[in-house]
């Protein structure tokens, strides 16, 4: 059975390998679906595309979600996720390395959970993918979700 799965929403390959290797560091095994860019995001949320090799898809226990995407960005992938009552219960935690104030503000109003920027150093950003994994994977309660 798969659960608590993450769906990590990130464009720059870098990011990803890095945030999954700290993942891992942290002995977060949990699976990590990984969409590229926003649209892809969406489509694995609420498309029938086949995302996990013919494995029917899991609602993810935690959205990583960066904003600067192409396709569509972050804060518009926020704003359906939001939107849907199947989807705006998940919790949606903006991992960016953006310090633009407006994002910050922006994410907030469209429902973020959370806004974490993206440490540089990487003893720091594992600490804080530590910190996030302990917290969304482990210690909060979320609602049961209404895929109806």
């Amino acid at each position: 059975m798969r659960d608590k799965v993450i769906l990590l929403v990130e464009d720059n390959r870098d990011d990803e390998a890095l945030t999954l290797r700290a993942l891992r560091k942290n002995n977060i095994r949990n699976e990590v679906v990984v969409a590229r860019d926003g649209a892809e995001a969406l489509d694995y949320l609420f498309g029938s595309s086949d995302h996990a090799g013919g494995l029917p898809r899991v609602d993810p226990e935690l959205i990583l979600l960066d904003l600067k995407l192409p396709k569509i960005d972050g804060l518009a992938v926020l704003q359906k996720l939001r939107a849907d009552p199947r989807t705006k219960l998940l919790p949606v935690v903006v991992l960016t390395s953006s310090s633009e104030e407006q994002d910050l503000i922006k994410s907030y109003d469209l429902g973020a959970n959370s806004y974490v920027r993206k440490p540089v150093d990487f003893n720091e950003f594992t600490e804080a993918v530590r910190q996030l994994g302990l917290y969304w994977l482990v210690l909060n309660e979320r609602p049961p979700v209404n895929r109806s």
